[in-house]
């Protein structure tokens, strides 16, 4: 399998309800990597003081800023069979 199927096959497992053993802070990993393999690097402004979520996603897509989206996506794939095992 190519790195973009494994990537479409792990962030459907990711988006089932099948995947319920991730923490909040790997849900927030997760999303940050998708972000950054889809879109790219993060150029929004960061949310509001009390858009804590909001504040907490924006966090863990900028800090990818400058990683290829090949990479990224290799990440994500990693770490959702991480989460696979796990349940």
């Amino acid at each position: 399998m190519s790195t973009a199927a494994d990537f479409e096959a792990a962030a459907a497992h990711a988006a089932s309800p099948a995947c319920t053993g991730a923490s909040n802070d790997q849900k927030i990993r997760l999303y940050g990597l998708f972000k950054q393999a889809t879109v790219g690097d993060c150029e929004t402004a960061q949310p509001g003081i009390l858009d804590q979520k909001g504040r907490a996603k924006w966090a863990a897509w900028s800090a990818l800023k400058g990683k290829a989206a090949e990479a990224a996506m290799e990440e994500y794939v990693m770490k959702v069979e991480t989460l696979a095992e796990q349940e």
